[in-house]
């Protein structure tokens, strides 16, 4: 069984991936995951790829460093895996997005479906599932 300090070191992983994804800090986000992986429904990393491969695409930053982008998270439910050192979320997120040219509005909503595994005592994900089921205006989402 998960305990509180368990629960609370998962918590804060699906909180500091949204705050580093907003902050424009990939590698911090690579760290996370370390040898995770990120599936994405419609993503260049819908591939089950580690992260540091498949986050080329997310890299993508404004004049700030950023990519313009604040991920709201909420809803986590966090269960026991299969074995002590596992533990799964399943999460709601919408991503917004703000622009010089536009204003703050929604461009993506969905569910993170999360692994997260504990290796000599610290917390990781070992997959991020992305299921998005609502799309805004993308068109200037992710810049190539």
């Amino acid at each position: 069984m998960l305990q509180a300090v368990d629960l609370r070191a998962v918590e804060n992983l699906v909180a500091r991936y949204a705050e580093l994804v907003g902050d424009g800090d990939f590698a911090a986000v690579g760290d996370l995951f370390s040898d995770g992986v990120f599936l994405g429904s419609g993503a260049p990393s819908a591939a089950t790829t580690p992260w540091r491969e498949c986050s080329g695409a997310a890299r993508s930053c404004y004049g700030d460093g950023t990519p313009r982008t604040h991920h709201a998270t909420a809803n986590s439910v966090i269960e026991q895996g299969e074995g002590p050192d596992e533990a799964t979320a399943r999460s709601y997120v919408t991503a917004c997005q703000a622009l010089p040219e536009l204003p703050p509005q929604p461009v993506a909503a969905g569910r993170y479906r999360d692994r997260f595994a504990r290796t000599g005592g610290v917390w990781r994900f070992a997959e991020r599932r992305v299921d998005t089921r609502l799309l805004g205006d993308t068109s200037r989402h992710l810049r190539p």
